[in-house]
């Protein structure tokens, strides 16, 4: 049979660079004891050539599928989907393709696309969800690494956003513009997402010889618990008089969407009279609140990335341990620094 014109071999690839074909399935594979500087020329040599390496052949060589499985809890993918998005990308650069299954909080589901991906090979799994509540780990005989859904299991390896951090940054820059009297209202009060970032806030202001205003508030991730909280913290308060807080820090953006709505409704200016941040630095509602909210990036395609770094280590023979957390990053905007 004729060979397919335009294919570049193997063969191809050590003749340009001047090695056996053997040396080439080494330095392409990163494999055996060779040179840097042979297997820089001959990455240069296949590069050229345009060589696409036979990826079953490349399988077989290394004893390994190449792929890795995304396994994601969350059906919105609001959390999940940046984290995936960030994983990717490492993969990719590693040449790792990724599978992804969405379980859609579903135990069954979930199971059954476990089941598929260790029956597919895969080298290893990342594991998302959409809250960072610790989740029962997945038993495999791969390395698995869990992404902003930590595992319970304190021994495996989990990446989590640094909620804490986020709070303590809100609490500086709320300082730092003379805000003494910061209110709380938080999402469910079960989740670590409302309870760490209130406590974090507490610690902060303690620090500075301050106390929170009120009592702490939780109700539903919603716009309009949000708008509820803020009738609560200003109980009787009458128009024109000072509220009883200079600001409120929200542990969601769609909380604070609504509380600003709120406090506009009652005569109150953001941030004029009140100061308001939320969390997540969700645009869909950090810029489409009025004024757009001050809020907290927790950086989730980086936390991804991060995953995926430490699963392609637990692959060479290098796993993790315990949880890791991810640096968020505070964005500034109106409802804490007006139009100036």
């Amino acid at each position: 049979m004729a060979e397919t014109p335009g294919v570049v071999r193997i063969t191809d690839v050590a003749a340009l660079a001047g090695v056996s074909p053997s040396t080439v399935s080494k330095a392409l594979n990163d494999t055996g004891s060779l040179r840097p500087a042979t297997r820089a020329r001959v990455r240069e040599a296949a590069e050229r050539l345009g060589f696409v390496p036979d990826a079953t052949a490349r399988s077989l060589s290394a004893r390994r599928s190449f792929t890795v499985g995304l396994l994601s809890t969350d059906s919105a993918g609001r959390f999940s989907l940046p984290v995936v998005l960030g994983a990717e990308n490492a993969l990719v650069g590693g040449q790792i393709s990724a599978l992804l299954a969405t379980a859609r909080h579903d135990p069954v589901r979930e199971q059954h696309h476990v089941r598929s991906l260790v029956a597919r090979r895969v080298d290893g799994i990342i594991v998302t969800g959409r809250t960072v509540d610790p989740r029962p780990p997945i038993h495999v005989p791969m390395p698995v690494v869990y992404a902003f859904a930590p595992s319970q299991d304190p021994d495996d390896a989990s990446v989590v956003p640094d909620d804490a951090a986020g709070m303590r940054a809100v609490v500086a820059h709320l300082l730092s513009l003379g805000r003494r009297r910061i209110a709380y209202v938080g999402g469910r009060g079960d989740q670590l997402a409302s309870t760490v970032r209130h406590d974090a806030l507490v610690d902060a202001l303690g620090e500075h010889g301050l106390q929170r205003a009120g009592d702490p508030l939780y109700g539903e991730w919603s716009e309009r618990w949000g708008r509820l909280a803020v009738d609560l913290l200003l109980g009787d308060h009458r128009p024109g008089d000072p509220p009883p807080f200079d600001a409120v820090a929200f542990a969601s953006d769609q909380l604070a969407r609504g509380g600003c709505d709120r406090l506009r409704d009652r005569g109150i200016r953001v941030p004029e009279d009140v100061a308001v941040t939320g969390y997540d630095d969700w645009d869909v509602m950090a810029l489409a609140s009025r004024p757009p909210l001050t809020t907290v990036d927790p950086q989730l395609e980086r936390l991804g990335q991060r995953a995926a770094e430490l699963l392609l280590a637990a692959i060479d023979g290098h796993p993790s341990h315990g949880v890791e957390t991810s640096p968020p990053r505070l964005v500034v905007r109106a409802s804490t620094m007006g139009d100036g």
